[in-house]
């Protein structure tokens, strides 16, 4: 797939990850809509030349109805799903057991949302002409994370979502390769995301010191380029990339 050109959606795309995404692409000379509840992407969008929808990942309905809306009477290339949360919580701790509606909440926005999009999106880029000498009718690009292999002490629910986004990868790109539409996941390690942002900078810099190499915290932009990679590399297909300078976690 040519950057250039294309139509992508992006989740999560008002900060972090998703914004760079959401710039990466627009500089490449695509056509982007970011899709957040984050009211900022409406500045993003109109910076970009893009399109802002205000979006809720958990709501099937809304999420076809506004993937539709990107689409109109074109086409939709290229879903990014950046949407996620992190909230830090132990599966025993110091009030009892686990929070179970934070688990649900937690499971409904990473996962559930993911595939609420994904599914959606592959829905309309599978009535759509193939492009290219495969065929090929669109890309879908998921979100998952470190912790979907080593979760830390304190992420049982943030792990099991990632873990489920990386686990449902090969089934849907398996799913969804008759009908020329690839599907990988990213596995991003410590990325400089505004949760991040908003630690001390000692904290930061040991964070960073972790990373094997390049030892610091990873920049969106270079999430952002291999999303780009992704997409343009037609053999990338149902594989889940570990984006993260070969940490793995430790425990806590």
């Amino acid at each position: 797939m040519d950057l250039n050109g294309c139509v992508a959606a992006i989740t999560g795309g008002a900060g972090g990850l998703g914004a760079a995404t959401a710039r990466h692409i627009a500089a490449a000379g695509g056509q982007v809509a970011i899709l957040d509840l984050n009211e900022a992407g409406a500045d993003l969008a109109d910076e970009l030349n893009g399109t802002f929808h205000r979006l809720d990942v958990t709501d099937a309905a809304a999420c076809a109805a506004t993937l539709g809306d990107v689409a109109g009477d074109g086409r939709l290339d290229l879903m990014v799903n950046c949407a996620g949360i992190a909230p830090a919580a132990k599966t025993v701790g110091r009030d009892g057991a686990h929070d179970p509606a934070l688990f649900a909440k937690v499971i409904q926005i990473n996962l559930i949302g993911t595939f609420n999009c994904a599914s959606a999106a592959a829905a309309i880029m599978a009535g759509q002409d193939g492009r290219g000498p495969d065929g090929e009718r669109g890309v879908i690009v998921n979100t998952a994370s470190v912790a979907a292999y080593e979760g830390q002490i304190g992420q049982i629910a943030y792990a099991a979502s990632k873990g489920a986004v990386a686990a449902m990868t090969l089934p849907m790109a398996r799913d969804l390769a008759r009908s020329g539409i690839r599907v990988v996941a990213v596995a991003p390690g410590l990325f400089l995301t505004p949760m991040l942002e908003g630690l001390p900078q000692e904290v930061q810099d040991s964070l960073g010191a972790q990373v094997p190499y390049p030892s610091r915290l990873g920049h969106p932009a270079e999430f952002a380029s291999l999303v780009g990679h992704i997409a343009a590399n037609p053999m990338l297909n149902g594989e889940v990339i570990r984006l993260d300078g070969a940490i793995r976690m430790t425990p806590k």
